[in-house]
């Protein structure tokens, strides 16, 4: 049978073979919002969303209120059992966190549900997860996470992602090496799409195109930036690895002067004054911090900028790279971020290096001051090639996902 016969056959609820999908996400940020709002597009209005009001920021939820209306439903009052925090600061599996939203198996009840979809293995995918075991439900998984950022996973981790696979009919992954530790799990190849990872590029690009060259030089006066702008955007904690490029960068301006090149750290975080007393004690003179700015006011900073440097021990996906793309940068980026097959293509668009390998960050620098005419180009391509990640192809990666669980259950049920 084919995904489109299936999905009049088996969802009771479908119009026109549109689903009526419930999305069951704990908390997202701003970027998510053009995906569902795409998403229901897909399907006609028939998307419901569930997420925790209380660690979803204010603007955020006014945002998916503006594009789902009364579908995007903000549940409170969350139990959840956490495990002790380890040193090493958000690094992935260092805490375990048990949630339990009451209330929330009910709503999704409510919402009629011909497909679920959840977000990661834990937070509240355990009620996806319920219901596709008890009623049968669809469930596709969207996930992040890569064997990198997972290297070090308890055992306990690792068994439950495999025993709790039965009850996901397919995964949307975010890239290759996504997919590559979703195979590893033991997860169908033929059950997985790609690509539901997304920025806001088109709202950035826009922000950026009509950005005045006053507004920029501005921007360049208030902060002193000179020479090659090196731009990062991030959090300043150890996961991000400022301290590793930092000792790099001491090592790169020794061959520039400090009108050559200039370090632009935007953001805030616990190791916010460990940098800053490392550029005072190395002198180094050319690194300025910015400090936490709102996301919705970032596009000048990137547009101010030469080059994005983006130097992290562990993400799965860091948004802020096809962010900096879409305003025209070229990358140079980790080689531990999830992000780089799909994105960055070394000596076309950038760079990608190894942040724990001081040489090798050297190299990097030095090819982009080295190419410092060719900057420009390489930006422009990183437009090219950040244009096919957009939200309406996210969406669409989800929507197929969600044919091919429906086509799975639909087998399973011919099977009974």
């Amino acid at each position: 049978m084919d995904a489109e016969g299936s999905l009049s056959k088996l969802m009771p609820n479908s119009e026109n073979n549109h689903p009526r999908i419930t999305w069951v996400t704990r908390s997202f940020l701003d970027y998510r919002v053009p995906v569902y709002e795409q998403l229901n597009s897909l399907i006609n209005g028939r998307l419901t969303l569930l997420y925790y009001r209380d660690v979803v920021p204010d603007r955020v939820s006014k945002k998916v209120t503006n594009a789902l209306g009364r579908n995007a439903v903000g549940m409170t009052g969350e139990i959840r059992f956490t495990g002790k925090k380890s040193q090493k600061e958000k690094m992935a599996n260092t805490r375990l966190r048990l949630p339990y939203q009451p209330g929330l198996i009910k709503a999704i009840a409510r919402s009629k549900p011909d497909v679920l979809v959840s977000d990661g293995f834990f937070q509240w995918t355990y009620a996806a997860l319920w219901l596709r075991a008890l009623k049968n439900i669809p469930h596709v998984m969207c996930y992040e996470r890569n064997a990198h950022t997972e290297r070090n996973a308890q055992w306990y981790r690792t068994a439950y992602r495999k025993f709790a696979r039965r009850w996901i009919d397919a995964i949307c992954c975010s890239g290759r090496l996504c997919g590559e530790y979703v195979q590893s799990l033991g997860f169908p190849v033929e059950k997985t799409t790609f690509g539901h990872m997304v920025a806001d590029t088109a709202g950035l690009q826009n922000d950026a195109a009509n950005m005045t060259d006053i507004r920029i030089s501005e921007l360049k006066a208030r902060y002193d930036l000179k020479g090659t702008v090196f731009l990062y955007i991030g959090q300043l904690i150890p996961r991000k690895g400022l301290i590793e490029l930092l000792n790099a960068w001491k090592v790169f301006t020794g061959s520039v002067s400090a009108d050559e090149a200039t370090l632009f750290v935007v953001g805030d975080g616990s190791q916010r004054q460990e940098c800053e007393s490392f550029c005072s004690s190395k002198s180094l003179r050319n690194v300025r911090f910015a400090g936490a700015i709102d996301y919705d006011e970032l596009a000048p900073y990137y547009k101010a900028a030469d080059v994005f440097v983006i130097p992290t021990l562990e993400d799965n996906w860091s948004l802020v790279v096809p962010e900096a793309m879409a305003c025209g940068l070229p990358i140079l980026c980790s080689k531990y971020n999830g992000c780089w097959p799909e994105l960055v293509h070394s000596g076309e668009n950038g760079w990608v290096f190894d942040p724990l390998d001081t040489e090798d960050t050297l190299r990097s620098l030095r090819a982009a001051m080295e190419n410092k005419d060719s900057l420009r180009a390489m930006g422009e391509r990183s437009r090219v090639i950040v244009g096919s990640h957009t939200a309406g192809h996210a969406a669409a990666t989800i929507l197929e996902a969600c044919k091919i669980a429906v086509c799975r259950t639909t087998e399973e049920g011919h099977s009974l």
